[in-house]
């Protein structure tokens, strides 16, 4: 049994090749202005070219931008999707769809109802932080999402590390994992020991879970890497 993992908020070649080096299936680049991990088009295209394209699938974090401006940068920076975290509607994602899929911020059960009305995959779900669109270190009560990762394929965001993504597969059975924050020396700056640790973890506990039914719910095209 596996389990799909994504580094979010890379910015360098180097922590690039370190996480797919360590075995990551996805890595992600924030184009969102006031992150910390911020990382222009220009230089997202670069870092894709010389770390490899065809390594791992490539994920542009972005936030109420146009569709029109989207659709540009999945060409030019030669992204395989992007991960919306603003106000996007059910109806926005789904013009951009398979390109695209949504993070929901999860404060409370009424936050579990607004991330059904998405469709697209997988959906990722991640803490909710005022003011912050991810990346904020900081975890959630994950028995609210129980049901939901029984229903779809869903992936954990929101403080996961070394120490607690284990624990995460094991008690929710996600069908993936990302993480920001959990594995860096400062932001933007990832500690490969950290990545390496991540990986290990997460695929020790899916394998324990092996035999005892899938991660999340079987939908849409498989993705282990690139596909």
């Amino acid at each position: 049994m596996n389990v799909w993992i994504k580094v979010c908020g890379v910015t360098t070649v180097e922590d690039a090749r370190a996480a797919i080096a360590a075995g990551v299936d996805a890595i992600g680049l924030n184009f969102v202005p006031s992150s910390k991990r911020f990382l222009a088009p220009e230089a997202a295209a670069a870092l894709i070219r010389e770390a490899g394209r065809d390594a791992v699938r490539w994920v542009g974090v972005v936030a109420d931008q146009p569709p029109r401006q989207l659709e540009e940068l999945l060409r030019r920076v030669e992204l395989d999707q992007v991960q919306l975290h603003g106000k996007e509607t059910p109806a926005e994602l789904e013009a951009l769809l398979p390109h695209a899929f949504k993070a929901v911020a999860i404060a409370g059960p009424a936050d579990v109802e607004r991330a059904r009305r998405y469709g697209g995959d997988p959906l990722l779900v991640d803490a909710h932080v005022p003011g912050l669109l991810g990346g904020s270190g900081q975890t959630f009560d994950w028995t609210l999402v129980r049901e939901l990762v029984r229903e779809r394929r869903v992936v954990l965001a929101g403080g996961l590390r070394p120490d607690n993504v284990a624990d995460a597969i094991r008690e929710l059975r996600p069908w993936g994992v990302d993480v920001a924050s959990g594995v860096e020396l400062a932001p933007g700056r990832k500690d490969p020991r950290a990545v390496w640790s991540f990986v290990e973890r997460a695929r020790a506990a899916a394998r324990e879970l092996t035999g005892a039914g899938p991660l999340g719910a079987p939908s849409g095209p498989d993705e282990g890497g690139r596909s």
